[in-house]
């Protein structure tokens, strides 16, 4: 069963030096940096943010933050059931409006943010940061072959992509893989055995397995559950 970590709303502070291993939450929101800084590694890739900058969260994602040494304060507010952006980082144009719109209704500076932020490039600071990319966009995406274009050995492979996202690659992409399936398991209307072939695993029960862990219900359930 999957451990999911609920979503704090509202001005939230880490103190400096902080680090939270990764963790899951089961909700959409997105996270507003106010002060300070510090550097998220997750299913969204690796991002270092400043003040101004939006981090946008999926259902079931996972990341794990490393907090700068004066810690960071954030705005964090829900977003719509599963909605998902294609673009994790964004740029907030006036985030005090933001801020005072929050104090009198979230869904008013949900609104205002959604409209006016900009999205922004991803920027590779390593090869990890390359594989979690190549990963997202690949589920069939074969680490050994990866490996070996880059002259890079298995074993440092797994031991540098751990270091930066707290999970070995074969364990991120499984994670992917299932957060793609319980999408189109959800959402869709393909049979079980196609989504679960479409999204990289080698069997159905592979893939039940796997949702089943990231989002604590199979895909038939959560197929059943949104009918």
């Amino acid at each position: 069963m999957s451990h999911l970590s609920p979503v704090i709303y509202g001005r939230q502070f880490r103190s400096g030096f902080t680090v939270l291993p990764r963790h899951r939450h089961g909700d959409s929101y997105l996270a507003l940096v106010l002060s300070g800084g510090y550097e998220e590694a997750g299913d969204g890739g690796r991002h270092r943010v400043r003040p101004g900058q939006v981090v946008m969260h999926g259902a079931f994602e996972a990341h794990l933050n490393r907090y700068d040494a004066k810690g960071s304060e954030v705005l964090d507010l829900a977003l719509p059931s599963w909605m998902e952006l294609s673009t994790a980082l964004m740029q907030a144009p006036d985030p005090d409006t933001a801020v005072r719109l929050a104090e009198r209704d979230p869904n008013e500076a949900l609104a205002f943010l959604l409209a006016t932020m900009k999205p922004q490039s991803p920027q590779f600071i390593d090869w990890p940061d390359e594989l979690a990319h190549a990963m997202v966009r690949d589920p069939h995406l074969r680490l050994q072959d990866w490996a070996r274009e880059r002259q890079l050995a298995d074993a440092t492979i797994s031991r540098g992509f751990r270091q930066v996202f707290g999970i070995a690659p074969s364990a991120y992409r499984a994670q992917l893989k299932g957060r793609l399936a319980w999408r189109q398991a959800a959402g869709g209307r393909e049979t079980l055995s196609s989504i679960a072939a479409c999204a990289g695993f080698c069997d159905q029960a592979h893939m039940t397995h796997t949702v089943r862990a990231v989002t604590g219900r199979t895909p038939g359930a959560w197929r059943r559950h949104v009918k």
